[in-house]
């Protein structure tokens, strides 16, 4: 196997070089929708594209080029990579609109303020689809690419 460049693991350097990339396009695309640069983004949940997917998808890429398709290595990294995207489209994206409704209620809510609710709930917490596949492009790239490059 080829030797990481961060970690000693290609596998794990080429999966965090994705998760940074999209943290990094998320903090662009913010910039461009919003006119707001944000640097608190680099280390938070939710947004285009999904660092999760990106993460996840270069690894199970990289262990395709490694290993091939009939790899078990592939096919465990394929099985967590689909549980990681769905539950990133669905229960964490469910806790966020949950999230959403909460903070609306509390915002109405005339015999109770927020001081005594607590502190506002976090409401980006999943993906959108197109979100997790593009931050899955995005860490496809990276796998495939990463390790075509440096092997």
């Amino acid at each position: 196997m080829i030797d990481g460049f961060m970690t000693g693991n290609i596998i794990l350097d080429l999966s965090i070089v994705a998760w940074f990339f999209a943290q990094v396009i998320k903090i662009l695309v913010n910039w461009v929708v919003s006119n707001e640069f944000d640097l608190h983004i680099l280390v938070s949940s939710g947004g285009m594209p999904s660092s999760h997917a990106a993460f996840v998808c270069s690894m199970t890429a990289s262990i395709f080029k490694l290993y091939g398709v009939e790899s078990p290595y592939f096919a465990i990294a394929t099985i967590l990579s689909l549980v990681v995207m769905y539950d990133a489209c669905n229960v964490r994206r469910a806790a966020g609109e949950q999230a959403k409704i909460l903070n609306h209620i509390m915002d109405h809510w005339t015999e109770l303020t927020p001081a005594h609710m607590g502190k506002e709930l976090k409401e980006l917490l999943g993906h959108t689809p197109l979100q997790v596949f593009m931050g899955a492009i995005l860490g496809t790239i990276v796998g495939i690419a990463g390790v075509n490059l440096l092997g």
